[in-house]
């Protein structure tokens, strides 16, 4: 665009000034970040880059301001304009779009950090919040309705599957328009021809097993992510958040032989125990993540609520006496917790800000690795004190496992296409490529997912994301 590769397209003003994304960098869980930079629609000249770590922006109407969505201290801030905080949430926030008389801004809640599920809310320059509409599973693109009296949205009660709704500024939900595949509303004119796009998407699974030659199809539904691997490279944990997952998403096992798929149970699939004989899971209930623990054998789930916490990431202590939390209390960001199955509570080890990575403990069980308030990677002791930060890794980039020798990490870029995956020595930083993965059918595939890897290579599985997009006018909505 504009001759400058890899820049995104964030918003455009009515006097025809694009704001516009730099240096694009995948975050995970459908959030991507970039420099935030303004020039003209027609070109010529360099970009003036304005703000860093953006991941949503939005001109206001007269061209004069705009509506930007960052992440600070583990909770995501609402800015209008530039530099003025008016909304701080502990889950994540898509899509701002400012009001026709530029008081208001329209965007999309999400209360799970990695799921696109969420709400449509309204904030004004005061910050008071309104939620006007239930919450949907999933939730992609908004707009302000031509006459400014209501909100158009694509949302999806169960699936991706979403089709175009209307909510009021009274919170009455009407539909507009359905069609196969997930709809995603992208802007409307003032006499309503709506800029609509229409996903055919498939989120796959391949793996590569011990001693074998050829990665061999692990795909299960329509929408399958890999969370863990086991160590001996013969179990996969995984879920699907698809149509197929229905409602509150599906949590899966499956042997790397190709044999059928085991459903668990409800959930988003977090990591197996040590032994592999339970694996985590987060169910989400209202607003709140709570903690489920399936037997991957035989015996009965087992449901955790930590009381006044909504858990979002779930690993395991080495030694399976603990589970490691990344979770939020209230409105204030998240933090790491350690909860104790002997005692059954949950402490917090570190300031907010810190998030677990799906990735295990240090192979000593002494540290987590995880994600700071600077989005710069660390390992956390799980005893309490200092993290140290892990050299080496770049801003943004996501820990995934560990080597056999115990202090090495496999890193990778998020959404990355084809998908580097390196190997990075924590005590002196040093990194070299281990493989660089993506399908043999390149055909729609837009990135390369979690990859999970055993800790001596031998074996590994990841997820991509195949999308054939159509992009259409649609007229008569009202």
């Amino acid at each position: 665009m504009f001759g400058l590769p890899g820049a995104t397209l964030m918003s455009i003003s009515k006097a025809g000034e694009m704001a516009v994304g730099l240096d694009s960098k995948g975050l995970g869980g459908f959030q991507r970040s970039a420099t935030l930079a303004r020039i003209g629609i027609t070109g010529g000249g360099a970009p003036r880059e304005i703000a860093s770590d953006v991941l949503w922006a939005d001109w206001s109407p007269d061209g004069q301001a705009l509506a930007i969505v960052k992440e600070a201290e583990g909770k995501a801030r609402l800015e209008y304009p530039i530099g003025k905080t008016v909304f701080s949430y502990s889950g994540w926030l898509s899509h701002p779009h400012v009001s026709l008389d530029g008081e208001s801004i329209a965007l999309l809640l999400h209360p799970v950090r990695g799921d696109d599920g969420g709400l449509v809310a309204v904030v004004d320059r005061s910050g008071k919040v309104r939620e006007l509409s239930p919450t949907f599973a999933s939730v992609a693109g908004l707009c302000w309705s031509p006459g400014g009296r209501e909100i158009w949205f694509a949302g999806a009660r169960v699936g991706f599957n979403r089709y175009l709704n209307a909510v009021s500024l009274s919170g009455h939900v009407r539909s507009l328009a359905e069609a196969t595949g997930g709809l995603s509303v992208e802007d409307v004119t003032r006499e309503g021809r709506t800029l609509v796009i229409q996903d055919k998407a498939r989120q796959g699974m391949l793996g590569l097993p011990s001693g074998g030659t050829r990665e061999i199809d692990m795909s299960w539904l329509d929408w399958g992510l890999p969370s863990d691997f086991s160590d001996d490279g013969k179990l996969v944990l995984f879920d699907e958040s698809g149509e197929g997952g229905g409602a509150g998403y599906s949590v899966y096992i499956r042997k790397l032989d190709g044999s059928p798929a085991v459903r668990l149970g409800e959930g988003g699939a977090q990591q197996l125990s040590p032994d592999s004989t339970r694996a985590a899971a987060v169910v989400v209930r209202g607003e709140r993540g709570l903690i489920r623990l399936y037997p991957t054998g035989v015996g009965e789930p087992m449901t955790i609520d930590v009381p006044g916490l909504s858990v979002d990431r779930v690993n395991w202590t080495r030694d399976g006496s603990a589970l490691i939390l990344s979770a939020t209390e209230g409105d204030r960001g998240s933090r790491i917790y350690v909860r104790d199955f002997a005692s059954g509570k949950a402490r917090p080890i570190s300031p907010e800000g810190y998030r677990i990575f799906s990735c295990r403990a240090s192979p000593d069980g002494r540290t987590v690795p995880s994600s700071g308030p600077d989005r710069r990677s660390y390992l956390y002791p799980l005893g309490g004190g200092e993290p140290s930060p892990i050299p080496g890794i770049e801003r943004g980039e996501l820990v995934s496992g560990w080597l056999s020798d115990g202090k090495s990490i496999y890193v990778q870029k998020a959404g990355q296409l084809p998908g580097d995956v390196w190997i990075v020595d924590t005590t002196t930083g040093s990194r070299k490529l281990w493989k660089r993965i993506i399908p043999t059918d390149t055909s729609g595939v837009t990135s390369i997912g979690s990859v999970k890897v055993t800790p001596d290579g031998s074996a590994y599985v990841y997820s991509y994301v195949r999308n054939l997009a159509d992009l259409y006018v649609v007229e008569g909505l009202s």
